[in-house]
């Protein structure tokens, strides 16, 4: 009986493992869309996440440099997999529409503090760590994967699908940093309104 107690009081601890590193990561991947990757710091997701200082090496024995890493992963395969979802199950203009409307929101919803995890890291140099720009590069990559056979399976020759998938995403990562810093979505708007066009213009609209 002794043992079943003790049993049934240990329990809770391996979600509480897990729970730790969970909120390590999506506490990182939070800076990483509002702070860059160069203000991520171990202290600063600690601070945000009250995760304990003991679990740091314990689940990311690679400090620093690996829990960015991981949490690059974790957002990549998390907007990949999303975008993978709407150009699967929609035409190009609804996935643009649905692609658009998340950034939409997460700008609105964070005060315009948020931008996207992946961009962040992309755009700074980051020379102690290298991975991170491979491991973006490869997100991006497969975002454009994504796009591309969406236009291919609507028409589009396979070259010029890759420009316009290209086009896509630089536009409207492009839209969500100016979103930002003018506080107001209407880049993100413009932006749209002329990838809009340039689908019609390739694939045709609806009905016609």
């Amino acid at each position: 009986m002794a043992a079943t107690r003790r049993s049934n009081k240990d329990a809770p601890a391996r979600p509480r493992v897990r729970d730790a590193r969970r909120r390590m990561i999506e506490g990182t991947i939070e800076s990483l869309r509002i702070h860059g990757a160069s203000a991520t710091s171990v202290d600063r997701v600690l601070a945000s996440t009250g995760a304990p200082r003991g679990s740091v090496y314990h689940h990311f024995p690679g400090g620093r440099t690996q829990l960015i890493s991981d949490a690059l992963t974790a957002a990549g395969a998390s907007m990949s997999e999303f975008i993978e979802a709407i150009t699967r199950d929609n035409d190009p203009m609804l996935a643009l529409d649905m692609f658009v409307a998340l950034w939409r929101r997460t700008l609105i919803d964070s005060d315009y503090r948020a931008g996207c995890p992946i961009f962040a890291v992309a755009v700074e140099t980051n020379d102690d760590a290298p991975g991170f720009a491979t491991a973006a590069a490869a997100i991006f990559a497969r975002w454009n994967t994504a796009l591309t056979d969406l236009l291919v399976r609507h028409g589009l020759d396979p070259a010029r699908s890759r420009r316009l998938a290209t086009l896509t995403v630089a536009a409207v990562e492009g839209a969500i940093a100016l979103c930002r810093v003018e506080r107001d979505t209407a880049p993100l708007e413009d932006t749209v309104g002329e990838l809009q066009a340039h689908l019609a213009a390739a694939i045709g609209t609806p009905g016609e």
